[in-house]
């Protein structure tokens, strides 16, 4: 499973604190079946906790997500910043998604380099 995240989540997961052994425990969770939300097209959403605290008031992150294949984390929100997001917000993440799930290893390669994509660690 090659484990993913997008420019903009590296930067949003650095600010929060949210480190790859969190994002790594959402990802085998959802392998084993537990998806918090499942929105369609390719996108989980996975709860995660907060240092100290549980899932329940954590983080709520928006992932691209095909099963024994790979993941690319896309967004996130702390779930006393927002309720959940948009109907716009939800059809863009899912083109998103779409477009990296169909990805091939090169394109995915010239993401990384271009510091588009970056892998968890």
């Amino acid at each position: 499973m090659r484990i993913l995240k997008t420019k903009w989540f590296v930067r949003y997961a650095r600010r929060e604190r949210i480190g790859d052994d969190s994002l790594r425990h959402a990802i085998e969770r959802a392998e084993r079946g537990i998806v918090d939300a499942d929105l369609g097209c390719g996108v989980i959403k996975q709860r995660v906790a907060r240092a100290g605290q549980g899932r329940l008031g954590g983080y709520r992150l928006l992932i691209a997500y095909n099963a024994g294949d790979r993941a690319v984390f896309l967004y996130g929100f702390a779930k006393n910043e927002r309720e959940n997001i948009g109907d716009d917000e939800l059809a863009t993440l899912r083109e998103i998604a779409t477009a990296w799930l169909e990805a091939n290893d090169e394109r995915l390669e010239h993401a990384i380099r271009e510091g588009i994509l970056q892998e968890a660690t």
